[in-house]
């Protein structure tokens, strides 16, 4: 009898967890890094140096012979786009890291006009060591992110493509989410064989985490 994956969600501010925790063996990372509204004390040019310095904390701590797979959506300030697919790159770009794949993911119909904040996001895989062209390699594109368990979720659609990724192309054994939220990643992992390990700040959203069902159809 295969043994049902497993599903761990720490109480614990996520920077610091890395700093002290080491990557378990066969890890990869699919995570969300938090928005400006979220980071205290929600000045955009302290956010920025804090996005650049936690992707890099990021992409360190995941194994060399996994990946880090960051979901962004990009914000408006006023009559600017702050870009943070452009951030992703610059912390792998200081890392000496390489580039997998970025994909755009449709949160909105393509063709939606949003006068707000953009409706696609950034998913973009970063490796610390320079990988091979993928044996399976999947849309650049997504035309819908799917069912959001929440507001700020990934959506199930695209955890599920991150999840695919890291199960055809590397050794990943262990899905690890160091901003977890509601647990939509380690869900999606999970119903896929992979054993999960979230983070999250928030007692509230570790519960809710620790419960999440998806269906992936």
């Amino acid at each position: 009898m295969t043994p049902q994956p497993s599903r761990t969600i720490v109480h614990a501010e996520a920077l610091a967890w890395l700093d002290a925790n080491v990557a378990p063996p066969h890890a990869s990372v699919v995570t969300s890094l938090p928005d400006v509204s979220e980071v205290p004390p929600h000045d955009l040019a302290a956010w920025r140096s804090w996005f650049v310095h936690a992707a890099r904390s990021v992409i360190r701590w995941t194994p060399e012979d996994g990946v880090a797979i960051f979901f962004q959506s990009d914000i408006r300030r006023g009559g600017a786009i702050v870009d943070k697919g452009h951030l992703v790159m610059r912390a792998a770009d200081d890392e000496g890291a390489s580039v997998v794949f970025h994909k755009i993911v449709c949160r909105k119909p393509p063709g939606t006009i949003a006068l707000g904040r953009p409706s696609y996001s950034h998913m973009i895989a970063v490796a610390r060591r320079e990988r091979p062209l993928p044996l399976r390699p999947g849309p650049d594109v997504l035309a819908d992110a799917g069912a959001m368990p929440w507001s700020r979720a990934m959506g199930v659609e695209a955890c599920r493509v991150a999840c695919r990724f890291l199960l055809d192309e590397t050794d990943t054994r262990v899905v690890v989410d160091p901003f977890c939220g509601l647990g939509t990643v380690l869900a999606v992992a999970n119903a896929l064989g992979l054993d999960a390990l979230g983070v999250e700040l928030s007692a509230k959203r570790c519960k809710k985490a620790r419960a999440l069902v998806v269906d992936l159809g």
